[in-house]
């Protein structure tokens, strides 16, 4: 290496690139990792990759541009806008399936802008969330080390991991499995729970997890958003190997919970804030189901009422309903914007209105769990939420609607105990009095005491976990050592396009 290009090697910037989902859950989770990096090593430059969506999974734009104003070591590239070709055509009734093809579709923009930065960094890693598996090969044919950023849990991580186990040793789809599915790690999974998209061994959509669950064990590393002791089961199957029993596994790096101090907040107070003010200590159950998690009316209605019921205050965040039962997240039509009064119960706000809430689309949820009012949590079991929770020391009711929730809902009442279930009849529908007798056992009964008791323990072990010496701490502290020991060993060569090097 010449005198030259050592010299122009020393004053080359490090950076690392993450390369999440467009989905604004995973956007917002890959963000904070951002942040958590940049407090342990300043001198990085974070550069995230944006994709267009390939379907409508929450405006991310405002989010984007708030963090871009306030965290300038975070650069936001924004890829020219993909469609899925005229001729694509898919069997598969999964929005997945069109998220893994739209992503495949950018290798070509990822390749090009890794290309661009590496320029003048040096890059320790590209981290990815698994849905942007594609762009594995294109990390490897530049020689750039390859994380997958895991924005779940533990829980379903071993799952992920374990889905080409179970597909060589068993014929059949998982939908087709008359007795729950044993993982290692974690409690059993009825196959009803699992994943929609995980459920059809001949889907697209399940090529394109088992896919991506292959190039994961192949990766430098996972990073996970979670902590040892939320789940001690769960890690130790994966760090022991009994997850990929035919393979190996990468290491394992815990560095949770990593939480948004203000989600999608403009930093104004708005009236659920307002009303929890004048509300009793701890009296409030918020019912919140994400940004995507959708209900019919008469779903809408039995919830009214079982509140109503209930005789509890509540504070209930409602979203445009769909006229398909199946349909759990929004990521297609629903029924155009509605007033409130003809999606719920006839009188049924006027009846409430002394003591409980109702508002529609949003509302500020770490602000919201945050505050004194807030005894209890509906929530659909996304993990963010349920980090945003635990930090918060709010108990929770799980009522998972898509996704990896059904998975979360069996650890979190099982294992963790931090949750009671709300359980569906068998037509799907959660009737008023599964949702007044669940509210009951939250605010007033033992069951409720019992996981807010959970809950709080499982708070202080996320500080501690977070603090200077804790595991959360330690793990990311290994993975950035790692990458200064990498530095060191690279002798200063320049990571170009044509002779990157480990």
């Amino acid at each position: 290496m010449s005198l030259k290009e050592q010299q122009q090697a020393q004053v080359m910037k490090e950076a690392v690139v993450l390369y999440p989902s467009p989905a604004i859950g995973h956007l917002i989770s890959m963000v904070e990792l951002g942040k958590l990096l940049l407090t342990y090593r300043p001198s990085l430059s974070i550069h995230i990759l944006i994709t267009n969506q390939a379907y409508d999974a929450g405006s991310t734009t405002a989010y984007i541009t708030s963090v871009s104003a306030t965290a300038p070591s975070i650069v936001f590239h924004f890829f020219p806008a993909t469609t899925l070709p005229p001729d694509f055509s898919t069997t598969s009734p999964h929005h997945e399936t069109l998220a893994f093809e739209l992503l495949r579709l950018n290798n070509p923009n990822v390749h090009h802008t890794l290309t661009s930065i590496s320029k003048n960094h040096i890059i320790h890693g590209f981290i990815i969330d698994f849905f942007c598996a594609p762009a594995v090969d294109v990390a490897h044919e530049l020689k750039i080390p390859c994380y997958y950023f895991f924005t779940s849990g533990a829980c379903f991580l071993n799952f992920f991991l374990y889905t080409p186990t179970l597909h060589d040793k068993f014929d059949k789809s998982i939908k087709d499995f008359d007795a729950p599915i044993d993982v290692p790690g974690t409690p059993s999974i009825p196959p009803s729970y699992v994943c929609k998209p995980l459920q059809d061994r001949y889907d697209e959509a399940y090529k394109g997890f088992l896919d991506s669950s292959l190039k994961m064990q192949n990766s430098t590393g996972i990073i996970v958003n979670t902590f040892e002791k939320l789940e001690p089961r769960a890690i130790r199957a994966i760090v022991d190997g009994e997850c990929v029993p035919n393979g190996s596994t990468p290491a394992l790096y815990c560095i949770g919970p990593l939480t948004s101090s203000r989600g999608h907040d403009d930093g104004r107070s708005p009236e659920s804030l307002t009303w929890l003010d004048s509300q009793p200590r701890g009296s409030v159950v918020f019912l919140c189901f994400g940004s995507l998690g959708v209900f019919t009316v008469e779903q809408l209605k039995e919830i009214a009422l079982g509140l109503e019921r209930s005789g509890h205050r509540f504070l209930w965040v409602v979203r445009d309903p769909t006229n398909d039962k199946n349909q759990k997240a929004a990521t297609s039509s629903t029924v155009a914007d509605l007033d409130l009064g003809s999606l719920l119960p006839e009188g049924f706000l006027e009846r409430t209105k002394e003591w409980g809430l109702v508002v529609k689309k949003w509302a500020p949820q770490v602000a919201v769990l945050t505050h004194p009012s807030v005894g209890g949590f509906v929530t659909h079991c996304g993990w963010n939420s349920v980090l945003e929770a635990v930090r918060t020391g709010v108990p929770m009711l799980a009522w998972p609607l898509y996704a990896e929730q059904g998975h979360n809902k069996v650890v979190l009442v099982q294992e963790m105990k931090i949750a009671l279930p709300v359980d569906e009849s068998e037509d799907g529908l959660v009737s008023s009095e599964e949702v007044e007798k669940r509210v009951g056992e939250l605010m007033e009964r033992e069951e409720g005491e019992t996981v807010r008791e959970r809950v709080l323990a499982m708070k202080e072990e996320a500080e501690a976990a977070l603090s200077p010496g804790g595991s959360s701490r330690l793990a990311l502290a290994k993975l950035i050592e790692s990458w200064k020991r990498e530095l060191n060993t690279l002798d200063f060569v320049v990571r170009r396009p044509s002779s990157f090097v480990f």
